[in-house]
């Protein structure tokens, strides 16, 4: 992802869970499932990380950065996710995951370039436990 310049957004949050525990900050990843499109299937997931900030907790953050549109500021304590939910098959998975998520994993592994998991993006139904 740094040699491209860009990624989806399981590299961007790996990363930034990463670089984060590399300088001694406790970091996680969370997902959520959201529509492919404006609403409706397909369904796919996507991750973001959580940060344990001192005096406030673990707090949410999404490092796919700000377009028009997506605002994902960091305001702790307020959390300012990228997505909204939009429909009732979209769901928020507040859980804190040490590692990727298996079903993101494999997506990332059987991937021969970012065309083809363009096409296979990793989904999940119900919440992980």
């Amino acid at each position: 992802m740094l040699l491209a310049g860009f990624g989806y957004c399981y590299a961007k949050s790996h990363l930034l869970a990463a670089l984060l525990r590399a300088n001694g900050i406790a970091a996680g990843l969370c997902y959520q499932r959201l529509s492919c499109g404006e609403s409706g299937p397909p369904y796919c997931l996507h991750a973001l990380n959580a940060v344990l900030l001192p005096g406030s907790g673990w707090y949410r953050i999404d490092a796919r950065g700000n377009k028009p549109g997506v605002q994902a500021d960091f305001t702790p304590p307020q959390e300012r996710l990228a997505f909204d939910l939009r429909d009732e098959h979209e769901a928020d998975f507040p859980l804190i995951h040490a590692a990727p998520l298996p079903v993101v994993v494999a997506a990332l592994r059987a991937a021969p370039d970012i065309f083809w998991l363009y096409e296979h993006l990793p989904d999940l139904m119900p919440p992980p436990a």
